[in-house]
């Protein structure tokens, strides 16, 4: 991961609602082996949004690489 911004999810704090998967348009997360999200493309991570954060994670499960 060479980006400087992207998703990093909590595995502890995420439930595994995959809402932030179904939730985001440009593929940068899907449910992991574990059931939970992962990160799976970074690099498509658009900088500064937000909105797998503010508009899908109820459970304050995802933070972002390159956040001050």
């Amino acid at each position: 991961m060479s980006k400087d911004w992207y998703s990093i999810i909590d595995k502890e704090k995420c439930t595994g609602c995959l809402k932030c998967v179904e939730f985001c348009p440009h593929g940068i997360l899907a449910e992991g082996e574990d059931g939970k999200a992962e990160v799976v493309n970074p690099d498509a991570c658009v900088t500064f949004c937000r909105g797998c954060q503010k508009g899908a994670c109820d459970f304050g499960a995802i933070s972002y690489f390159g956040e001050k």
